[in-house]
């Protein structure tokens, strides 16, 4: 049971495995079927067994972690998936990537794909002549899985007494900080070789937005990312008003049924088109990685964290950029 698994450092050290994957061998969640602590992953029940509150008015502070030896094994994983929530929080990607690979190298080639004719409109093909022709091929180039993370200074002394919720609360927005500049590189790679079109006057109209969406022939559009002040105008719009989807979390809904995303990595007065199913692929070498060494030893200076990502368009034809009208 949860509560006779031995701790220890090796279990971040696995190859191919995440601590919580590591831990699941050990303590398999089918074990717990029918009793209260199903639907606690292997994690959240070392966290009950060592009475450790994250969350809440109640939760409990840094050193808490550190009571035994075998607590503080949990520390670098209550980081890292404070970490990889606010990542989440603050991606783009889940509106534009159709496919996630996963390489163990610094490079990696995708594939091209080019139709023969235009998809639409649909033509029968006559006795005796070639069918219409999707060609897929290596890309020209290789994707580069370039790291991104950032280095957060923080003495052992200094947030020892901090209450968790509140340290959490700083590791999930240093998170959003780097997703953000994941967001901006996605966004580069779906603008490449994209020839804008550019809006009838200065300022964005619904009808833009229409002729925008109706633009994209051969494939659907799903979503637009959006620049914040873009975003903020096209909001403003008396068509928006009554449109659905979660402000708050940076995603509207338009009444034609394209999703509109807020990305704060695009030059102001922009918008990218996309076909999330087949616009993109990202290129995952590594999930959210920590340092964890010092952080169970809690001989901490500096708490350190990292991911590897790149991206690889699919189909050109599934992107579309749209500009305002420089005044």
């Amino acid at each position: 049971m949860y509560d006779n698994i031995i701790l220890e450092k090796g279990l971040y050290n696995i190859c191919g495995k995440t601590f919580t994957e590591a831990l699941r061998e050990l303590d398999a969640d089918e074990n717990y079927a029918g009793t209260e602590l199903e639907g606690l992953d292997p994690f959240e029940r070392q966290l009950k067994r060592f009475d450790i509150k994250v969350s809440g008015a109640d939760s409990d502070r840094v050193e808490k972690f550190f009571s035994t030896t075998q607590s503080a094994i949990l520390f670098p994983e209550f980081v890292r998936r404070c970490i990889k929530a606010g990542m989440d929080r603050a991606s783009v990607l889940p509106h534009i990537v159709a496919a996630t690979t996963y390489t163990d190298g610094a490079d990696y080639r995708g594939i091209s794909v080019t139709d023969s004719d235009s998809l639409l409109p649909v033509a029968t093909v006559e006795a005796g002549k070639e069918f219409p022709k999707t060609t897929v091929g290596s890309a020209e180039s290789t994707v580069s899985v370039a790291k991104y993370g950032r280095q957060i200074q923080a003495v052992y002394e200094v947030i020892r007494k901090q209450r968790l919720d509140l340290f959490g609360v700083i590791l999930k927005a240093v998170g959003a900080q780097v997703s953000e500049n994941i967001n901006k590189a996605a966004a580069a790679v779906l603008m490449n070789g994209v020839s804008p079109t550019e809006t009838a006057a200065n300022a964005i109209s619904y009808s833009d937005l229409a002729s925008f969406w109706g633009s994209m022939t051969d494939r659907s559009m799903t979503a637009m990312l959006v620049a914040p002040d873009l975003m903020a105008d096209i909001l403003a719009l008396e068509e928006m008003k009554n449109c659905g989807g979660d402000i708050g979390s940076g995603a509207v809904d338009t009444p034609f049924g394209v999703k509109l995303v807020k990305c704060a990595g695009l030059d102001a007065g922009t918008a990218i088109g996309v076909d999330s199913g087949s616009a993109l692929e990202a290129v995952l070498g590594t999930d959210v990685v920590v340092d964890s060494d010092k952080l169970i030893s809690a001989q901490i200076d500096c708490i350190t964290f990292s991911v590897n990502i790149g991206f690889s368009k699919i189909y050109p034809s599934a992107v579309k950029v749209l500009k305002l009208k420089a005044e």
